[in-house]
């Protein structure tokens, strides 16, 4: 094969590459959304990387991706809201302890975000096992 050759068609992006991308972010929007809502549930982090793992489908790879940006759209608000708890208290501001409050926020974070990934993960599993299946 030639340098100067164009790869052959069948290699380039398709139109449904494009779609999958703009339909992951909107699951992932769903599920996060579906996290804030119960965030007042113990283990609403994964129901909502479980919603959007199974509206995603696909395999676990799939469900990292949309998991993770799940966990992302959950993580905003718990970040903003603990930051502005934290200063009302007064800890967070001129002679807190920062550095305690990074740690504890990169915490929540993580917590967060990897449990919207297991979620995720369960969501296309089960998406996979029941989801094909048409109910009469």
């Amino acid at each position: 094969m030639d340098s100067d050759t164009p790869p052959p068609i069948d290699t380039y992006g398709t139109d449904s590459d494009a779609s999958s991308d703009s339909n992951r972010i909107v699951n992932a929007l769903l599920g996060g959304g579906v996290g804030i809502v119960l965030s007042f549930l113990p283990g609403s982090t994964v129901l909502g990387g479980a919603v959007a793992g199974y509206l995603e489908g696909g395999g676990t790879d799939e469900g990292l991706r949309v998991g993770a940006l799940a966990g992302l759209v959950m993580l905003v608000p718990k970040l903003l809201f603990g930051l502005v708890a934290l200063w009302f208290l007064g800890i967070l501001g001129p002679g807190g302890f920062g550095a305690v409050i990074v740690l504890f926020l990169l915490g929540i974070a993580a917590y967060t975000l990897a449990l919207s990934i297991v979620g995720a993960v369960i969501g296309t599993v089960l998406e996979s096992e029941f989801g094909s299946r048409t109910q009469l």
